[in-house]
C-alpha cells in the first residue's frame, strides 16, 4: 500500500514560501504527497491538492464546514504522518485526525510563534493557550521553532508525546547570499539608488505589530547625522497610510521608499547596507534570517524572535523599542563599514552553520524518520 503524508494549513501560499524543500524530500523517499489548505495555487511535488475553506478567525463557521472536509479526507485516505503548520491549519487537522491516530497516523504540529508568550497580552494567553495546551494531547510531536516556546511547552507540560525544537523553515544560502562592492553598485543603479547611499531594508506587513513607525522615527533622528541614510520599507497593510503620513510630519518623506508588495526581496537584500526590524512579537522571522544570509548585520526589537537570531557586538544588536537607542546604532554602522561587514559575515555564518534549509532538513528527515515504517534495506537520505 502507497504510503501518504499530508501537510495542511490555512493558506496554501504558505508551502510554497516555506515547505517545498519538505514536499520533495517526502517524494524523494517515495511516498504520496497531499496538501489540504484554503487555496487553489498549483504546488510542485504535490500529488492531490485540497482547497479547504480554512478560515484564520476561530470563530468563523466556515471552520466547521473545513473540519468536516478534512475529516473526510483523513478518513479515506488513511495517511501514515500529518505535518500541519498556522494556528487554524493546526487546530483542524488535530481535531480531525483524532479517530484516525487510533489506527496508527502520526500527527506533527509546527508552532510557528505561540501567540501566548512573555509580553504577549493577556488575551492571548486567555484565548491561544488553551487551545494549544488542549490540542497537544492529540500530538504525537510538537516542534518549535525558537528556544523559548520550547521552554514554555515543556514547564507547562504540554501532553504532545514528543516537543522538540528544530530551527525554523531554512534559508537557501544559494539564493540569499552576498555579493561584492561593484555588484551591489550594479544592481543599485538598476532600482534607482545611489552607490554612496545607506540602506536600510525592512519587509513586513504594515500592522501595529510591525511597527514601523519606529522605524521612521529613529531614521528622523539622524536626518542630519546621516543625510545619505535612506530607508526601504516592503509590503502592504492597512498602517501603511499612518506610516507615511508620520514620514511627512517628520520631514523623511523623500528619505523613506515605501515599495509596497514585492517579490524581489533577494535583490532589494543584495543592494542594502543593514537591515533593520521593528516587530514586537516574532517566532522566527525568516525576512530576518534571508538578511543575515546575505551578509546583513541587523538592528531589530527584542522579542523572542529576534533573540534567537541576533547577539549584540557579534552580528547586530537588539534594542528595547526606542527610537534613540535604535538611531544610535544606525548611526555607527553609517559611519563604520569594516564593523558592518564583521557583523555581516558572523550573521551569515550562523545562517549557514544553523538555518541554511540542508541543515534543518536534516533536522526533520530524522524526525520523520521516527514515524517511517522501518523497511530492510531501506536508504533514507536527504536530497
Amino acid at each position: 500500500m502507497q504510503r501518504k503524508v499530508l501537510f495542511c494549513a490555512t493558506v496554501d501560499y504558505h508551502f510554497k514560501a516555506f515547505h517545498l524543500p519538505y514536499l520533495k524530500w517526502f517524494k524523494d523517499q517515495g511516498w504520496e504527497v497531499h496538501v489540504a489548505a484554503c487555496g487553489d495555487m498549483k504546488l510542485p511535488y504535490v500529488d492531490k491538492k485540497y482547497n479547504i475553506p480554512i478560515q484564520r478567525s476561530p470563530i468563523n463557521k466556515v471552520n466547521l464546514k473545513a473540519y468536516k472536509e478534512l475529516k473526510g479526507i483523513i478518513d479515506q485516505n488513511q495517511y501514515k504522518i500529518i505535518h500541519c503548520h498556522t494556528p487554524m491549519g493546526g487546530v483542524l487537522a488535530r481535531l480531525a485526525a483524532k479517530n484516525a491516530r487510533k489506527h496508527g497516523t502520526k500527527v506533527v504540529y509546527t508552532a510557528h510563534g505561540f501567540h501566548f508568550c512573555k509580553g504577549a497580552p493577556l488575551k492571548n494567553w486567555l484565548l491561544y493557550y488553551p487551545i494549544e495546551k488542549v490540542l497537544s494531547s492529540l500530538t504525537d510531536c510538537l516542534l518549535t521553532i525558537n528556544q523559548e516556546d520550547f521552554n514554555l511547552a515543556k514547564k507547562h507540560r504540554f501532553k504532545a508525546e514528543s516537543i522538540k525544537h528544530v530551527h525554523g523553515v531554512g534559508v537557501n544560502t544559494e539564493i540569499f547570499k552576498p555579493v561584492n562592492q561593484a555588484q551591489k553598485n550594479h544592481l543599485r543603479e538598476s532600482l534607482g539608488y545611489q552607490p554612496n547611499e545607506f540602506l536600510l531594508f525592512y519587509a513586513a506587513e504594515f500592522n501595529k505589530n510591525k511597527n514601523q513607525k519606529l522605524l521612521i522615527e529613529s531614521l528622523a533622528l539622524i536626518k542630519d547625522q546621516v543625510q545619505n541614510a535612506r530607508l526601504l520599507l516592503a509590503g502592504e497593510g492597512f498602517l501603511l497610510q499612518e506610516c507615511q503620513e508620520l514620514a511627512r510630519e517628520l520631514k523623511v518623506d523623500k528619505r523613506v521608499d515605501f515599495l509596497g508588495y514585492r517579490n524581489d526581496i533577494e535583490l532589494l537584500l543584495k543592494v542594502s547596507d543593514i537591515a533593520v526590524a521593528s516587530s514586537l512579537r516574532e517566532g522566527l522571522p525568516v525576512n530576518i534570517m534571508e538578511a543575515m544570509a546575505c551578509g546583513l548585520p541587523v538592528i531589530a526589537n527584542d522579542n523572542r524572535g529576534h533573540r534567537e537570531l541576533i547577539i549584540n557586538n557579534k552580528n547586530g544588536w537588539l534594542i528595547n523599542n526606542n527610537s534613540v537607542d535604535f538611531s544610535k546604532k544606525m548611526e555607527t554602522l553609517a559611519r563604520n563599514n569594516d564593523l558592518k561587514f564583521e557583523l555581516g559575515i558572523r550573521g551569515r555564518n550562523m545562517i549557514v552553520n544553523t538555518y541554511s534549509i540542508q541543515k534543518v532538513l536534516e533536522e526533520k528527515g530524522d524526525i520523520y524518520r521516527l514515524y517511517m515504517e522501518e523497511m530492510e534495506g531501506a536508504v533514507w537520505a536527504v536530497h
